[in-house]
């Protein structure tokens, strides 16, 4: 991911408050108890400041179909306040964007990773063509804070009082460790953390939640049905059970092994106030469900996410957690 060039979130000063490392920078990592902070977000009683986000905004009366055009989900018929999953992929069907959208009934908010919304702005202003559209990179004005596992989009110059307001609340301000490790938790990806520029949708479970299979005619559309009707994607996402005797967690980009053999590598890795050290990795299909492997040369028990069998027109159901 691209460097976010967004200013350090006024949340960092709150008490305790410990800056992120990539690919978080410039919200907080933790508030000086990670642990009491997972506890808060899995009870509903936590709010994340997820400020190092992009914010972009598509209004104009042709937006939902346009959008709905250009992306893997139905979004032509999303009503005001309906939030949905989309992903926006290249011409071999490789994930480039995973875009949640949420309409107000005359505007279309999409949040994207830290730095994306440039790259994004760039993809849809090359497509607008003569429709009625209006795409604008809002992140300078808006922010993502995620409150009882709802994404809200603040005004970004009322972050330091929303937080107060929510703290007056009872709500618990909760960083991007807690955040991730529940995230990880639930098994839901993250773009260019546990996917990289050759992922698929049916890879990382995505083709559950953020493609629509009856829909045609977008970018990349080809290969999502030919590996649904015909083939198997050639890696799947595991959750990774860590050994917990080791002081240590893999780094972003660990080989994952098999036999002396590498099948994959690490996306994300975290510390679960019940589960203790977990992960998730990309490996390959024919790993077989049952082996134990080693991530960044720590022994982990792994979880199937998507199952070996995606794909060829299975119907999959994913085993995942609440986040």
């Amino acid at each position: 991911m691209a460097d976010t060039g967004m200013p350090d979130s006024p949340l960092l000063d709150l008490p305790g408050a410990v800056p992120a490392s990539w690919p978080d920078e410039s919200v907080a990592a933790h508030y000086g108890d990670p642990y009491r902070e997972q506890r808060a977000l899995d009870a509903g009683t936590g709010f994340t400041d997820r400020s190092n986000r992009g914010v972009v905004t598509v209004s104009g009366p042709d937006r939902l179909t346009w959008l709905h055009s250009l992306t893997s989900q139905v979004l032509d018929k999303l009503v005001p306040g309906e939030s949905a999953q989309a992903l926006i992929l290249d011409p071999n069907g490789h994930v480039e964007h995973h875009l949640p959208v949420t309409d107000d009934g005359t505007t279309a908010w999409i949040h994207v990773e830290p730095g994306m919304a440039g790259s994004l702005v760039s993809f849809l202003e090359s497509m607008r063509f003569m429709l009625r559209v209006e795409v604008t990179d809002v992140s300078a004005e808006y922010a993502v804070l995620t409150v009882a596992g709802a994404d809200q989009i603040r005004p970004r110059a009322a972050l330091a009082a929303t937080a107060a307001e929510l703290a007056g609340r009872g709500t618990t301000p909760a960083g991007m460790w807690a955040f991730e490790a529940l995230r990880i938790a639930a098994h839901v990806p993250r773009l260019g953390v546990d996917t990289d520029h050759k992922t698929i949708p049916h890879e990382v479970g995505w083709i559950e939640t953020a493609v629509h299979l009856n829909k045609g005619c977008y970018r990349g559309q080809e290969t999502v049905a030919r590996v649904h009707n015909l083939g198997h994607p050639p890696r799947r996402l595991v959750f990774l059970n860590l050994d917990g005797s080791e002081d240590r967690l893999p780094e972003h980009g660990d080989p994952v092994e098999l036999d002396g053999a590498r099948v994959g590598w690490v996306g994300s890795a975290a510390r679960h106030y019940e589960l203790g050290p977990i992960g998730l990795a990309l490996v390959k299909r024919t790993v077989p469900v049952d082996a134990t492997l080693l991530a960044g040369g720590i022994a982990a028990a792994q979880e199937v996410v998507v199952s070996p069998d995606a794909g060829a027109n299975v119907q999959v159901t994913l085993r995942s957690r609440r986040i």
